[in-house]
């Protein structure tokens, strides 16, 4: 182990601990598991993790803002971005991510080429029209319904695998015909980062205030938000210190034949399907409640513009806002896009009709929500129990972990 001279012997362990947890990356493997043991935790009290709908919140206040608003139908009155559960968790993780980037002193104002801000906007436009059609982005369209056996978030994967080989055609095209732009900007070195783990420390300290004061506050609608605090925080700083992103699940095999993300994935879903098929079967959640209405049509096409999106901005949208949190300015405008198209584009689908839910109670054996672009596919009740559920969800997971290794020894499917 390598002494610091300036650091007593007694301290050194000390040191050598924090570099593991707050300054050596995790693996993607640990940052999946501890993910789905927060996932865990949502469901057990009746909640779940999603990313879109905070940030259509924000579009929304936005296109009110601009008066765009009365135009596309959007009501005056929106909840608050801090009592809207997903737009809170959005807050926080953004919080959890920067407090991460500090502890590590990684946080850094990261400013790309000026062509890839037109990326980034064009990117974070399709992830909007995306994550409308598919009822999610690949958070709220893709995993989380996965946890909960739901068709639909196959239905995403299948979309999603195939617009990111297609956005990677489409960036390769540009690296190779559009040379305007792509000159990096000086980088100056950040001030001060000796200072930023203890600012890192403020604002998890802020945070805890912040959740302890909510869970005993008199308003019950805030002492429930508590949790979402303490959640989106941590999702946050996983998803920072293991690099953890969607985006690279879906790009890296067809891009460099790199897998570890994508294997992670795989066992953060294995993980998760059991623990939700136990909290549905125990009655501790309704998966009806965050199983988007979007099978197969709405979840096929909106994995595809949302898997283009994600390859031209460099990010999902949880991958988007924790690097935000990291300090990247493309990103920023990812999200600004990302926020403001999805906003207009579910407004639109909207008012065509697309979007407004209808009840059909004699669906097979339940109860699902149809829409203009699918309806909500509960596997249990599509494929006659959790025996045939569940084994449904392993077949295509092992199927998926064969292609990515097989791909990882022998590069065939790589785009570039």
């Amino acid at each position: 182990m390598e002494q610091n001279a300036n650091c007593p012997a007694w301290l050194q362990g000390f040191r050598e601990d924090y570099k593991a947890v707050f300054v050596e990356p995790w693996s993607a493997y640990t940052g999946a598991i501890i993910l789905v043991i927060l996932m865990a935790v949502l469901m057990g009290s009746g909640l779940f993790w999603g990313v879109f709908g905070g940030l259509k919140l924000w579009g929304n206040y936005l296109n009110n803002a601009i008066g765009l608003g009365p135009i596309l139908g959007i009501k005056e009155q929106l909840e608050s971005p801090l009592m809207h559960r997903i737009s809170l968790m959005n807050i926080t993780l953004l919080l959890g991510a920067f407090s991460a980037a500090m502890f590590s002193r990684q946080f850094h104002i990261s400013r790309p080429p000026p062509l890839e801000y037109i990326w980034a906007a064009v990117g974070g436009s399709l992830m909007g029209i995306g994550a409308t059609l598919a009822g999610g982005c690949t958070t709220g369209g893709f995993f989380v319904p996965l946890t909960f056996s739901s068709a639909a978030g196959w239905a995403m994967w299948a979309g999603l695998l195939v617009g990111a080989v297609i956005g990677l055609k489409l960036l390769l095209w540009t690296m190779e015909n559009i040379s305007w732009g792509m000159t990096p900007p000086t980088v100056k070195p950040a001030p001060m980062k000796e200072l930023y783990p203890w600012i890192g420390l403020v604002v998890f300290l802020f945070v805890l205030f912040w959740a302890n004061s909510w869970w005993f506050s008199e308003e019950e609608k805030k002492a429930v938000r508590a949790l979402l605090v303490l959640a989106g925080f941590g999702i946050g700083f996983v998803l920072h210190r293991s690099r953890f992103c969607f985006s690279r699940v879906f790009r890296e095999p067809f891009m460099t034949a790199e897998g570890e993300m994508t294997k992670a994935m795989i066992v953060a879903i294995a993980l998760g399907a059991p623990v939700g098929a136990a909290l549905i079967a125990y009655g501790t959640i309704d998966p009806y409640v965050s199983i988007p209405a979007r099978f197969w049509l709405g979840s096929l096409l909106g994995g595809l513009v949302f898997g283009i999106g994600m390859i031209f901005a460099g990010g999902c949208a949880s991958g988007s806002l924790w690097r935000v949190g990291e300090g990247h300015l493309k990103l920023v405008v990812a999200v600004f896009f990302f926020a403001w198209v999805g906003s207009i584009a579910s407004a639109i689908l909207g008012n065509f009709g697309l979007l407004a839910a209808d009840v059909d109670i004699d669906f097979l054996d339940g109860i699902a929500e149809i829409t203009g672009l699918g309806y909500q596919a509960f596997m249990p009740d599509l494929l006659g129990g959790w025996a045939n559920a569940l084994p449904v969800t392993y077949t295509f997971l092992a199927l998926w972990y064969i292609f990515v290794r097989y791909n990882e020894s022998t590069s065939k499917y790589t785009v570039f």
